[in-house]
């Protein structure tokens, strides 16, 4: 049986599956990406809620696991060479994954490279802008009377959506035919941008053809909406 008590985390979030992959994260574009990644390729785990919105992933059982104290964060009791492993960080958790199951990643070298380009491109890129936009058109950052910001991170949106919308140029996923890591990524982080944060028009995504068509594939995927709500808000 893995000794995971050997990580603090597991006293304020115990196991009742030692022997399964343990997640720690809440249903946001980030913490998403590693739940739908999860039930795409059927492994075994075990979800727990790491309540962004009660500051829980800045106690010191979380930051223990992930001192950068964003979601998510896994342990696997089944690491390399059979000894637990602690990742945070989505994109390194999305490449361990793929790696660790040989899906989800293309197999050949210069096709593995270059899907990992495309996550990166989500961690560099996408994410901390979108989440800015978020930031200034729908939470705090929405009462500052200067617009400037906003336009800043708006623009730089559509920048990065016609990034994408010239990748899927005759491409159903961003490898071609076949779904990675790198749509995982990315799927989250857009729906959250014209969804949650309302953007839509705000960064002329309806201007768009390809992006959206992508979307709504991504969406269809059953283990994309399983992924979409866990771990359950409390």
């Amino acid at each position: 049986m893995p000794d995971l008590f050997a990580f603090p985390i597991a006293s304020r979030w115990p196991a009742k599956h030692p022997d399964r992959l343990q997640l720690y994260s809440f249903p946001t574009p980030n913490g998403v990406k590693v739940s739908i990644a999860l039930e795409e390729l059927g492994l075994p785990y075990e979800a727990h809620a790491v309540d962004i919105g009660k500051n829980e992933s800045w106690t010191p059982e979380f930051l223990s696991l992930n001192p950068n104290g964003k979601i998510p964060a896994i342990i696997d009791p089944n690491g390399p060479d059979g000894k637990p492993l602690g990742l945070f960080e989505s994109g390194a958790i999305l490449l361990y994954l793929a790696e660790k199951t040989g899906k989800l990643i293309a197999s050949d070298a210069a096709g593995r490279y270059e899907t990992i380009q495309w996550v990166f491109f989500q961690m560099a890129a996408i994410g901390p802008i979108f989440g800015q936009v978020g930031f200034f058109h729908k939470f705090a950052g929405r009462e500052i009377e200067d617009k400037r910001p906003l336009k800043r991170y708006a623009d730089e949106s559509r920048r990065l959506l016609g990034v994408l919308e010239t990748r899927l140029e005759g491409r159903k996923w961003i490898m071609g035919d076949e779904y990675t890591i790198a749509d995982i990524s990315m799927l989250g982080w857009v729906r959250n941008l014209i969804g949650f944060y309302g953007a839509g028009e705000l960064v002329a995504f309806d201007s768009l053809k390809r992006v959206p068509a992508w979307l709504e594939r991504g969406l269809a995927r059953p283990a994309v909406q399983r992924g979409l709500d866990i771990p359950k808000r409390s």
